[in-house]
């Protein structure tokens, strides 16, 4: 019986490695996989997975599509897909998150969705916040903050290495504009203790 999986953690604990480690194991057994990525995240080219290993891989993107339409297209073209794969899930709609469940349901296709539960600010992203509701498995990949405990925050900062507290949700970036904390060291560069 297929499922929906999650697989959330703060940045830079995995998750696109991870997701090409699974896409890898599909392949090796002869199996055809789905990949899909963010159309907003563009930092590695459009449709690319890469991770920071060096890992990588061509994707399709989403944007606001109805990915179960669009998928459902494709099976009834005789494609045929072992597992789907989506990378930066966090930038699914809630829309997006049940047409994906859909998919696995209707067509016993597994979907395992990577990607970050919590923004810059502690909330949820919308496309998390729904696979945290509805995924049949949920699992919490885990980096560490700098002072040695797990990080389960992000912190946004500016040029100056600043930790910024408030602003647009979404900013795409890597390393140079995000830093994965501890609770404890979040709320403190934040100005939240």
């Amino acid at each position: 019986m297929a499922q929906l999986y999650f697989y959330y953690s703060a940045m830079n604990a995995g998750k696109s490695t991870s997701l090409l480690q699974s896409a890898y194991n599909y392949r090796e057994r002869g199996m055809q996989v789905l990949l899909y990525t963010a159309a907003i995240d563009d930092r590695f080219g459009k449709g690319r997975i890469c991770s920071r290993i060096g890992l990588e891989s061509e994707a399709l993107t989403f944007g606001d599509q109805d990915l179960y339409q669009e998928i459902q297209a494709m099976i009834n073209r005789g494609e045929q897909y072992a597992c789907i794969l989506i990378d930066e899930a966090q930038f699914l709609s809630k829309v997006q998150v049940d047409q994906l469940a859909r998919i696995v349901d209707l067509h016993d296709m597994p979907v395992l969705c990577y990607g970050i539960r919590t923004d810059f600010m502690g909330e949820l992203f919308p496309g998390s916040e729904r696979l945290l509701a509805i995924a049949d498995k949920i699992s919490e990949l885990k980096t560490i903050c700098y002072c040695g405990r797990k990080a389960s925050m992000v912190v946004r900062m500016d040029q100056n290495g600043n930790a910024i507290a408030e602003g647009e949700q979404i900013v795409i970036g890597g390393n140079e504009s995000y830093v994965s904390m501890c609770r404890k060291h979040y709320m403190e560069a934040v100005g939240r203790y």
